[in-house]
């Protein structure tokens, strides 16, 4: 019996360790070179591991079962392999790019290029914001076909970027992640930022993620700032244009262990005055800007432990437009001269924190605050304004089974606005003017799932929010978003989701205090709240010499409750309503991208707009939208990389114009307009340490006539600079140095 006994314990210590299997190997990059921090799993058990510093990785196997490795990694794309029961398995990662939540294939040359997100993106890389002369953010979409820069105020040159044929508001535009653009930062914010500091931009169509807000109706475009770690050591950058203006950048780079830091300095001085077209209206304004930012990075978010991100930014900037005898010291509010002039200052501090417990398990904390006060004249109008806004996201994440990445947390925003209008004649008999204050504080709760099957073949996206707004209760929005890798090259994703934000309404649409309309309110507004949904396919080809992609896609937004200014039933006034009929958006948008022997890259995108209300049973087009818009590129650079040309055009069908039929005929306009082409050119030499650039837009300098209605007399109640549908300064020269006399590391 004793044998029994002993012979019975032999062979299940036998059995254990036969059973008991070590899975081992290194993960590397496809140039062999070791990745660490992946993390592991066995699918269907809680084994995991995360490989070392060699990239090298043991994890514990029981039986002789088949075994499945699930591989991720924040930087790389994420892998399932069937080890096919071998003991010993090494495995190759392809490299991406991860940023503020957007994942990215890792190709930071010249051209746009869709990234791996479960949402279609377009990323427009540091090598495509050389193209063009990229001044500022505003000025970076020009090589691409989904986000339309459009003037708002054409005098001061304050601008929006609009996706899917609507205003800018619906759309979420961040900075690093964070909502540093609302209120009154939304007027000037997007050219304040200077093109040199922008490493990439992320694009997307749709709704989005609910982490980020409720905000983003029918897009988001996050802006990433150069980082502190690589790059360019020292950069310096000189441009000029043909009307005088100058700017000035400097990015300085440097650090020491787990600390790295990025400086940053932009200057803009003014242009001369300039009236080509003799309407006694300045085609620019004199513009200057000082901005400061420093941005200090601590840690690696990929291993364990504390990382953290601190941006700084301070901004002063001072617009002066009007006629071309304006005095802006001694002419404010005059009735004699017209002009304008914006005087603000704005702070600004972000941060991200986190903590990673393990490779599976991280909390973040992202909070950011700004402060803004902008006093400015609008000809009789004084505008007075002040704003202070704090934004806090505390969220945990949890990667489990290695197919499910989840996360919640809780979030909060606080929003004070104080607006002072006044004005200094009575003629024009205006009823708006007075205090407004807006204060806000919302906080909220979210989660959201990502749920991976067959490695990342399909990819879906199930997120919720729920925030509660001190004055209209709780607001829920639900979200999801679908990819499915039809092949290694062809995609097919969906997405379908709510929205909704609260009005800012003479930030958000400048052009009320710069005519002569009175702004007359029908009834308290509410939130505006839209559904959007939308399908794309792109697919990827790579020949011998020849790669490029297609896409197709189509998007469509419908409103159920709209804010929106009625142009049209007086020319004398804006009337203000809450629109809660049929409101609809339809957006199709085709892209071709193609690159031979990678010298050549030729893109072409074609758009077609719809967008339209319904009111008494008839069909409305909004206006200062084409139906057809085209863009055609093209990019010369040969296999020395001494100098490129980059050449781009964009096509703009008719657009539907506000209603002046009951104005004197002097100042009515036309129904539509013109169809018009802009061609832009432009030269790029490179040396070791220094490139030298220089161009010219609108090369046919075509020009919109007669963009002011009744400028012969700005005072008069038929005054009105909404009119602007196409360019109104013309060709423009250009010239620029950008110097790099360090080694980038």
């Amino acid at each position: 019996m004793k044998h029994l006994i002993v012979l019975t314990i032999g062979l299940l210590f036998s059995c254990a360790i036969f059973s008991q299997s070590l899975l081992k190997g290194k993960v590397t990059d496809k140039n062999k070179k070791p990745i660490a921090n992946a993390r592991l799993i066995l699918q269907n058990t809680d084994r995991t591991c995360t490989s070392d510093s060699n990239g090298n990785y043991v994890i514990s196997i029981e039986g002789r079962v088949v075994r499945v490795l699930i591989i991720s990694h924040d930087n790389y794309k994420s892998d399932t392999i069937d080890t096919e029961n071998n003991l010993t398995v090494n495995i190759e990662l392809e490299f991406i790019y991860a940023i503020a939540k957007a994942t990215v294939k890792g190709d930071n040359s010249a051209t746009t290029y869709i990234g791996f997100q479960t949402v279609k993106t377009e990323v427009i890389s540091a090598g495509e914001l050389k193209k063009a002369a990229c001044c500022d953010l505003a000025g970076c979409f020009e090589t691409q076909g989904t986000v339309q820069p459009m003037t708002t105020n054409i005098i001061a040159n304050s601008k929006e970027l609009r996706i899917l044929g609507l205003s800018g508001v619906y759309n979420q535009v961040l900075i690093d992640g964070m909502p540093l653009i609302q209120g009154l930062t939304y007027t000037y914010g997007i050219s304040s930022f200077p093109g040199t500091l922008v490493d990439n931009i992320f694009v997307a169509k749709g709704t989005t993620s609910v982490l980020q807000g409720y905000e983003s109706m029918v897009g988001q475009i996050n802006v990433i700032s150069k980082s502190t770690d690589k790059g360019d050591k020292l950069l310096l950058n000189f441009y000029a244009n043909s009307f005088g203006e100058t700017q000035y950048n400097i990015n300085y780079r440097f650090g020491k262990g787990k600390w790295s830091n990025l400086i940053s300095g932009h200057m803009v001085q003014p242009a001369q005055k300039w009236d080509r077209n003799k309407d006694g209206f300045l085609d620019l304004p004199q513009l200057k800007r000082y901005l400061f930012f420093d941005k200090i990075k601590y840690g690696d978010e990929n291993k364990k432990g504390l990382n953290s991100t601190l941006g700084l930014r301070f901004l002063g900037e001072q617009r002066i437009g009007g006629q071309n005898n304006y005095n802006s010291k001694t002419n404010l509010g005059s009735m004699n001269i017209y002009g304008q002039k914006i005087n603000y200052l704005q702070n600004e501090a972000y941060t991200k924190t986190a903590y990673r417990f393990n490779s599976i398990k991280k909390l973040t904390l992202i909070a950011s605050g700004f402060m803004q006060d902008q006093k400015s004249w609008f000809g009789t109008v004084q505008y007075k304004a002040t704003q202070k806004n704090a934004y806090a996201n505390l969220q945990y994440e949890l990667t489990w089974n290695g197919t499910h990445d989840f996360k919640t947390g809780i979030s909060y925003r606080h929003q004070d606005l104080n607006e002072t209008i006044g004005f200094s004649d009575t003629n024009l008999k205006r009823t708006y003017g007075g205090f407004y204050t807006k204060i806000e504080n919302i906080p909220g709760v979210f989660a959201e799932n990502t749920f991976k099957w067959k490695g990342d073949i399909i990819t879906l996206i199930t997120g919720v929010r729920a925030d509660h707004h001190n004055q209209f209760g709780w607001q829920f929005t639900p979200r999801s978003m679908l990819k499915y890798d039809l092949t290694d090259k062809s995609t097919l994703r969906a997405s379908a989701g709510t929205g909704w934000r609260t009005v800012n309404l003479f930030s958000e649409n400048i052009g009320l205090l710069v005519s002569s309309r009175n702004v007359i309110f029908k009834e308290q507004l509410q939130p505006e709240k839209s559904f959007n949904w939308g399908v794309n396919f792109l697919q990827k080809f790579n020949k011998k010499h020849v790669e490029g992609y297609i896409t197709f896609d189509y998007y469509q937004t419908r409103f159920q409750n709209q804010v929106f200014p009625d142009y049209d039933t007086d020319p004398t006034k804006a009337i203000i309503t809450n629109f809660g009929g049929t409101s609809i958006s339809n957006g199709f948008q085709t892209d071709i991208s193609v690159k031979f022997h990678k010298i050549i890259e030729a893109k072409a995108a074609y758009n077609f707009l719809d967008v339209y209300r319904i009111e008494n049973n008839a069909k409305f087009l909004l206006p200062f939208n084409s139906k057809h818009k085209v863009l055609l590129a093209l990019s010369y650079l040969p296999k020395s990389k001494k100098w490129r040309v980059d050449f781009y055009a964009h096509w703009f069908g008719k657009q539907r114009l506000p209603n002046t039929e009951n104005n004197p005929e002097e100042f009515r306009q036309a129904k539509t307009s013109k169809p018009y082409a802009i061609f832009n050119l432009q030269a790029t030499k490179s040396w070791k340490k220094l490139e030298l650039y220089g161009g010219c837009e609108n090369i046919l300098n075509f020009t919109q006539s007669n963009p002011i209605v009744s400028w012969q007399n700005p005072f008069s109640p038929y005054f009105d600079t909404s009119f602007n549908w196409g360019p109104t300064r013309g060709r423009e020269l250009y010239i620029g140095v950008r110097y790099k006399p360090m080694k980038e590391k």
